[in-house]
């Protein structure tokens, strides 16, 4: 069952990523507001986290306020790039310099796709904090905080409760 379960799962993080690839950039912008709203950010509060994205916006797509007066805001940038194509360093570098813009320290990168292993040691060595979560990731968050899924059947496995029967 353990087998089924991983094999369906890993159908249906494909199939999640497939879909949002298909759909708008302003789509897959509140769909990481969502996630991260669902995931606990902001309180878990829906009107605390916002997608700002449009052309022009300095490199920022979303943000999450942590706290309900906003003096700590979590940023975000979104990018729905087709398999095969990784976000690069320059990418990243981009966003970095976006949060100095807006005076932040910590941010969210979200693709649909990987990011190069130059991509990565970059984000690990810049003073901010740049949280970075590829297609993968991505899909398997969306499943675990229940967005743009639904739970179609749970089936208990038991087993017998050794503490009960002991004297």
């Amino acid at each position: 069952m353990e087998a089924s379960h991983r094999a369906l799962s890993s159908v249906l993080e494909a199939d999640l990523l497939e879909r949002i690839r298909e759909l708008s950039p302003a789509f897959f912008e509140a769909l990481i507001v969502d996630l991260l709203i669902a995931m606990g950010y902001g309180g878990g509060r829906e009107e605390m986290g916002s997608a700002i994205g449009h052309p022009g916006d300095g490199g920022i797509d979303g943000i999450i306020k942590e706290d309900p007066l906003g003096l700590d805001i979590v940023y975000m940038q979104a990018k729905r790039y087709a398999e095969g194509n990784s976000v690069g360093r320059r990418e990243i570098q981009g966003f970095a310099g976006s949060l100095d813009g807006v005076r932040a320290t910590k941010g969210i990168f979200v693709t649909t796709s990987t990011f190069s292993a130059g991509a990565r040691e970059y984000a690990a060595m810049i003073a901010k904090r740049i949280i970075l979560i590829d297609g993968a990731e991505l899909a398997r968050l969306m499943i675990r905080h229940n967005v743009g899924v639904r739970t179609r059947t749970v089936y208990e496995i038991k087993k017998v409760d050794e503490d009960y029967f002991t004297e």
